[in-house]
């Protein structure tokens, strides 16, 4: 699971709490009205505790007793009165009645309004006394407030609302970086090859960042195998011209001066060998880029291979006062494709001996590492190549500002990692330190 999945896992349960938060209140609003719209016992909590307080003294102590405690409540009560009316209507300390107190007396109905509460019992002395409870103001200032129920539809109202902010939230998060994506596909479908996701992403971190990064490294070698194709195809223009303008010159020569028509058929013949060895190698180049195998796979033994081509390259660089040195021993067999790998490694070592010095000797050891990788070290004593040169020799027609008067087409080393790269392999240079270049070859063979 990704990090765009826990993103929608914590929206999602966010966005249920936040309804479920919403909900909750306008249910305990609701229910809050419920119970304060419900009708109140008559005087309240606060009725019932003074009469069953007053009527716990008159039974017990008297009404002496019951006087005194009326006295300090009458300090205290704040607003709260206790009447006790005997059988005949007179107020048992000689108090006097409110008036809409004596009214209700003369009708029987007293003690029945949410202010004013009533209880009869017979006290101590074996009298009848009706106990009233009256309160000029509610508990704690002014009328019981009673809130309006709240509609049955904002509880759904409130989970909507949630689930909206939401969406919405969700919908910007996910369609922001697909915008910026879909903008991105029609700029390098229209050639605009430069175009890029990163910055318009900025820090964000899912898969729909991977997908723009992943799209602009994309992006990034579409730009260099189409700049790569179009100086490729200006270099091999730049090539073919020179043999061509040759067997233009020499044809002309032919037919100015017919008496040396066999010196100007040799040149012609060299040139267009030229040619065809140039168009031979764009071929093979052409092949290894597109993937395409120039012969199936074949078990050779690959330390043989290295020890006859340094073998033929040591013959060849005798003419020159050079000489190869080979170091190799044992027997590596692997299924490979043998042209391509004998092409590598062939270039490989006949430029390090068309750029060692006259009089030195090209190293060549071959050996198979410990992870099953048979690798080819070619070591020469040559000028080398600048530092910010050691990648750039492996691109097609590149000629080191140290190569003058070296005959060839720059394709020989580009071949050579292409075929080592189809191997799934490597081939990389790096200067001598005590001078010249080397050249590392390796390429991992398949299991038996």
């Amino acid at each position: 699971m990704g990090r765009l999945f826990w993103k929608f896992f914590f929206a999602f349960w966010l966005s249920l709490l936040l309804a479920g938060i919403g909900v909750g209140t306008v249910v305990w609003l609701h229910r809050q009205a419920e119970a304060e719209s419900a009708p109140l016992p008559p005087g309240g909590p606060r009725a019932a505790v003074m009469l069953d307080t007053a009527e716990v003294i008159l039974r017990r102590g008297g009404p002496q007793m019951m006087r005194d405690v009326l006295r300090e409540w009458a300090d205290e009560a704040g607003g709260a009165r206790l009447f006790i009316i005997d059988a005949g209507g007179r107020e048992l300390f000689d108090r006097e009645l409110p008036d809409d107190l004596r009214a209700a007396l003369a009708s029987g109905e007293f003690g029945r309004g949410p202010r004013s509460a009533t209880r009869r019992l017979v006290a101590s002395d074996g009298e009848t006394y009706t106990l009233v409870a009256t309160f000029d103001r509610w508990p704690g200032g002014g009328r019981p407030l009673r809130r309006e129920r709240p509609p049955p539809a904002v509880p759904i109202a409130a989970g909507l609302l949630a689930s909206l902010v939401f969406s919405a939230a969700m919908a910007w998060y996910m369609a922001t970086p697909i915008r910026s994506l879909r903008g991105a596909f029609r700029a390098v479908s229209d050639g605009r090859l430069e175009t890029r996701v990163q910055p318009l992403i900025g820090r964000r971190r899912d898969e729909l960042a991977d997908l723009g990064r992943d799209f602009d490294r994309m992006a990034q070698q579409l730009q260099t195998q189409i700049h790569s194709q179009q100086r490729l195809l200006h270099d091999v223009s730049h090539e073919l011209r020179s043999p061509l303008a040759r067997l233009h010159a020499a044809i002309g020569l032919a037919r100015q001066r017919p008496e040396k028509l066999a010196v100007t058929l040799e040149r012609v013949e060299r040139e267009s060998i030229r040619l065809d060895e140039l168009v031979g190698e764009l071929l093979t180049l052409s092949r290894l880029e597109a993937g395409t195998s120039a012969s199936p796979p074949e078990r050779i033994d690959l330390m043989e291979m290295v020890a006859s081509i340094a073998d033929d390259a040591a013959f060849e660089a005798a003419a020159s006062g050079r000489s190869v040195h080979f170091t190799g021993e044992g027997e590596v067999t692997a299924p490979v494709q043998g042209e391509l790998l004998y092409r590598a490694v062939e270039n490989v070592v006949r430029n390090a001996v068309k750029f060692t010095a006259p009089g030195t000797a090209v190293e060549v050891r071959a050996c198979l590492l410990p992870p099953g990788i048979f690798q080819v070290v070619v070591s020469d004593h040559g000028p080398g190549v600048a530092e910010g040169d050691l990648e750039a020799i492996f691109e097609p027609f590149y000629r080191a500002d140290n190569s003058d008067g070296a005959i060839g087409y720059g394709l020989g080393l580009a071949i050579a990692r292409r075929a080592v790269i189809s191997h799934g392999g490597q081939l990389f240079a790096r200067q001598r330190p005590q001078g010249g270049l080397e050249m590392t070859l390796t390429v991992p063979l398949p299991p038996s």
